[in-house]
Order: structure tokens, then sequence, then C-alpha cells
């Protein structure tokens, strides 16, 4: 089940809520484990049992944990059968894959082998349980109050498919003690109505067109750079919506999450880019991987590698693909290389987000394509290597309305931040002293742009979000 799909918005949301709040406030964690494995199953009620067996064996190695003299080993072992879960699932086919590749090279024959299928979701919920196991272990987090606690904090429905990826140190005292209030649900209902119309109205009308360019065999100059674009923009309201939605929905149900975005276009180098994009992902790196690689306290050179074999890691953490391990190494250089230069300070001239930006875009065009080779005739295209004209293949393809919706969102991504900050600029005065989505002209516009994504919705027959791949 997705967010983006009537049956969400109109069945299973209003009856999940309605039973959660019928819920005496003690017992609420169970509807919220009962509502987000009927949630989870919708997609494949097989893989639930690996989603009940992944909490079922943190569980286990956290009570091991708090009853043991050596809390470290029972940790490493926890975290030890996660990885061999997530390893197992995402990237078995991966690796099958690439021996076989090297054995054709050399003159021997593939192995056959069973296909496994992607569990949705696993990456996030994984990483999910690892931080409460280290975090427990190195008594950074409370112990939960009860077993249905915890399965509901790796369960929660709406950052399970795609993020934020939640702590539970940040939510431990939400689930004894969160706030149900008229105002947080309507916060709630303000930002899921946002994040659906980003999704739907500008991210899905992009997605077509970046789909048919990066369909070409021999993209030109144009096509290629007017793909990027497009997928860029399309990643962006797409992500960010899902994000959007997922925190609006936890709102309604009493929980405030982290947020996960910072506008990152405009960020004037990767470094700051990355303190914008995914930023629970970010964090989740740099807590759980950077800084036990050592981070910056071992000198220059061993700096500059533990940033690149964190981004490194991260990128194969999206997908298994050598094209997500290159998009990693290509950020994790970058990163290196503002360090070395001294350029990783967020308060460089704005013009760096020009070279910013161009670097992000270049990245996406490997996040996008299926393999390198792909990659390789679209960063050809992008150098003028393919011709520069849209062919008359694509020219007929090309919608007024991609295009229109392309540069509205080009045009969000720059002019959100520059509102936002006139805003701040003159809080003080009346006029501009409530939260946005208490303003009736500012709700109404909202629930109006929600009912036109809803009828363009019922036009589609599928909407699914780009980041449940991984």
């Amino acid at each position: 089940m997705v967010f983006s799909s009537n049956i969400f918005i109109f069945l299973f949301l209003p009856i999940f809520l309605g039973v959660y709040y019928l819920t005496p406030r003690e017992y609420r964690s169970i509807p919220i484990l009962i509502g987000s494995y009927i949630f989870y199953a919708w997609w494949r009620v097989d893989f639930l049992a690996l989603f009940a067996g992944v909490t079922l064996w943190n569980y286990i190695m956290y009570r091991r944990m708090s009853v043991s003299d050596n809390s470290a080993r029972w940790m490493k072992v926890g975290v030890a059968g996660n990885l061999a879960a997530l390893g197992f699932f995402k990237y078995f086919n991966f690796g099958v894959d690439s021996f076989n590749a090297l054995l054709i090279q050399i003159g021997g024959s593939p192995i056959s082998a069973m296909q496994i299928i992607l569990p949705i979701g696993i990456s996030f919920y994984i990483f999910q349980a690892i931080s409460f196991l280290i975090d427990v272990h190195r008594k950074d987090a409370p112990h939960p109050k009860s077993f249905w606690d915890f399965a509901a904090f790796i369960s929660l429905f709406p950052q399970l498919i795609a993020g934020p990826i939640l702590r539970y140190k940040d939510v431990a005292d939400q689930f004894q003690n969160r706030v149900h209030s008229v105002d947080k649900f309507s916060e709630g209902a303000y930002r899921f109505m946002l994040g659906f119309a980003q999704k739907v109205l500008i991210a899905d009308s992009v997605a077509p067109l970046a789909d048919n360019i990066f369909a070409l065999s021999n993209p030109t100059f144009l096509e290629s750079w007017l793909g990027a674009l497009a997928y860029t923009i399309q990643l962006y309201f797409d992500f960010m919506g899902y994000s959007s939605m997922a925190i609006g929905l936890g709102l309604m149900m009493g929980f405030r999450f982290i947020e996960n975005f910072n506008h990152p276009y405009i960020s004037r180098s990767i470094t700051e880019f990355w303190r914008r994009w995914h930023i629970s992902l970010s964090s989740w790196l740099r807590d759980y991987l950077y800084i036990p690689l050592g981070g910056n306290r071992k000198g220059k050179s061993r700096t500059y590698i533990n940033l690149f074999l964190t981004m490194l890691l991260g990128g194969a953490w999206h997908g298994a693909n050598w094209t997500f391990v290159l998009w990693g190494a290509w950020h994790g250089a970058l990163l290196a290389i503002e360090r070395t230069l001294g350029l990783k300070e967020v308060n460089w001239p704005k013009v760096m987000m020009v070279p910013t930006l161009l670097a992000v875009i270049f990245g996406w065009v490997l996040f996008r394509s299926e393999n390198i080779t792909q990659a390789l005739s679209f960063y050809e295209g992008m150098i003028g290597m393919n011709g520069y004209a849209i062919s008359d293949l694509m020219q007929w393809q090309i919608k007024k309305e991609q295009l229109f919706f392309l540069v509205l969102g080009w045009g969000i991504v720059f002019l959100h931040p520059k509102f936002l900050e006139f805003r701040r600029q003159i809080e003080g005065q009346a006029a501009w002293k409530t939260i946005g989505y208490q303003k009736p002209f500012v709700s109404l516009a909202t629930i109006a742009l929600f009912i036109i994504a809803v009828v363009k919705l019922s036009a589609a027959s599928y909407s699914p979000f780009l980041y449940f791949q991984f």
C-alpha cells in the first residue's frame, strides 16, 4: 500500500485513525502494530513473516543485552543478524550477477541461482533496528516499556517504507506521553496534503519526461540535460513529498518526527548538501559508520578515507547496482576534496550553488541509470557528443504539462527559501505571527491542491515512490 492511493486515503487511513483514537491511550501501540502490519502486508503477505522475524530477533537481542554482563557481545550478534538479512535479500542477486560477469570475462560458464525478491522497506527498518541496539548498548537510549512499544517503533507505518529513519531515543518519550490535540492533528493533515500535492502534481507530472529521455540509447545535448533536470526535480519532490506525508501522518497520531529535508538544492557545497538532503540517513551514516571508523580523529588521510568509505557504503545501501556504488564514490570523493581544499563550510558565496548543483545533477544521472553503460551514454550526451538538438522521436513525446511542472518545480526550489527568509525578516509583524497552516487562505489553498491532486491520481493507475525500491 502507498500513501498516494485512493485506498489508503479513503479506506485504510480513516479506519486506522478511528480505531486508534477509540483505543485507550496506554494500549495504542497495539493498533499501531496491527495497522502497520496490514499496511505492509498489502504489498506481500509472505514478507510480513520476515518483517516480524526481524522485530522478534532484535527484541530477543535487546533482552539478552539487558540481562547479560557482556552487552557488547549480544549487540554485535544482533547487528550481525540484521546485516546478514539485509545482505542476503538486497545483495544476493547482485553478487551472483557480478560473479557471473567475471566468469564470462575469463571464459568460464555462469552459474545458475535463485532470484531473490527485495522486501520493500528492508533498508529502512534494518537501519532503525541497528541504531536501537547500538544506542541501548551505549546507554544512549531508554529501554522500551513493553514489547508492544518496541514492535510499534520498528513497524510505525508512516515512515516504515522510506523513512525518515527514526531512532528510539528520539521517540521513546512520545510512546509514553505524546500529546494529541486538534492543533497537532491539523498541522499533520496540512503536512500530509502538502506532501501529497508535491508528489502527485509535480513529481508524477515530470516523471514521464525523465523516463522517456533516460530510455533513449544516445540522447543529445538538449535531451540529456532536459532529462537530468527532470529527474532531479522528480526525485526531489517525490522523496520530499513522501517525507512530508510521513511527518504529517505522525503528527496525526501524536508523534513528531525529525525533518528530512531543508532545501538541499540551494547548498553551496556537497558537505552542506548532505546536511540538507535525507537528513535522517546522513546523520545515521555519520553516527553509526563515519564516527566508529574514526571520523576525523585519526589524521587527515584517515579522515578522507573515512569520508569516502562512508559515502561508498551509503551508495551501496541505496541499491544493489554498480551505479549506486559509483554514485556513493562520487559523493565521497567530492566530500574528501572539499575537506582538503577547505570548501566544506556553508558560508561560501552564493555563486558556489552553481558548481554544487551541477555536481549533484551529474551524480543523479548515475543514480537514475540502469547500468554504467547507460550512464556513460547519458554523460556523452550532456557534453554534446551525440548531437545537440532534440530528435524528432523525442519531440512528440514532450508534453506542455510536463514542461510547465518542470519549470514550476525549479521555481519552487529556488523561490521558496527566499520566501521563508522574507517571512523571517518580518515575522514580528502581526500578519505573520501564526503558523502557515493556521492561516485560512493557506489552509484553503492546500485543500484545493489536495483535491486537484486526488483527481489527478484517480485518473492514473499507480503512483509509486522512488525510494520504495531501496
